[in-house]
């Protein structure tokens, strides 16, 4: 008998991030949960993934709709996709329905305009704000920062490293897990303190892709055996 697939809610996740990833662990049979302040916005969302499921020929896929309470109630995992303005107000919406479980913060304190500019929080990172306010309860792991949310939606293979970081080591070994269920390799990356240096990279990532006209990610070298 195969082992039950944990159920992945994405809070917040409407946008393209969020929507990308839904459809990544939806392919490798995850069950989904689109999460969002509202239930009329993630029913678009979700309505809109099982769509696009049946025209990949993705069969018998699970994803629900749920406001971003219900959905981290209902969620072995959780993975939050919001705009860092939006960040700690829903982490404290949800802070009751995450103890004892995971939360996956995808989250960078970009400050717009000058998205391109690092500019980290007085905390460090938005991961370590996320452990701060939900506390010892839930295993924060901060990953995918460094993923441009158009390699998650176009479907095809992803040549791009994900850097984990979390204090908890076998929360990081399970987001491992989901980082490669999506296509991509995952490398534990130190405690949710290191996050600081992974968020920061994606303001570099940023400038370069609007110098190059791209959308760079991160590689790790040297780790082909």
């Amino acid at each position: 008998m195969s082992e039950r697939k944990a159920v992945v809610a994405i809070l917040g996740g409407t946008g393209g991030l969020g929507t990308g990833l839904a459809r990544r662990w939806a392919e490798a049979g995850y069950p989904i949960i689109i999460g969002s302040r509202t239930q009329e916005k993630a029913e678009t969302a979700a309505q809109e993934l099982r769509e696009l499921m049946q025209e990949r020929g993705v069969g018998d896929v699970s994803v629900r709709a749920m406001d971003n309470v219900a959905a981290a109630n209902a969620a072995d995992i959780s993975a939050l996709t919001v705009p860092f303005a939006h960040h700690a107000d829903t982490l404290l919406s949800v802070k009751a329905a995450l103890q004892g479980k995971i939360l996956i913060d995808v989250t960078v304190p970009l400050l717009p305009p000058k998205v391109a500019r690092v500019q980290l929080p007085a905390e460090g990172s938005a991961g370590q704000i996320a452990q701060n306010i939900l506390g010892e309860g839930v295993s924060v792991v901060s990953a995918f920062q460094n993923v441009a949310a158009v390699h998650l939606q176009d479907g095809k293979g992803m040549d791009c490293d994900v850097l984990v970081c979390g204090d908890n080591k076998e929360a990081r070994a399970k987001v491992i897990e989901l980082v490669e269920a999506a296509g991509l390799r995952g490398f534990h990356a130190g405690s949710i303190a290191n996050a600081a240096a992974v968020e920061a990279m994606t303001s570099l990532l940023i400038f370069i892709n609007k110098q190059y006209k791209c959308h760079a990610g991160i590689k790790l070298t040297g780790l082909d055996h």
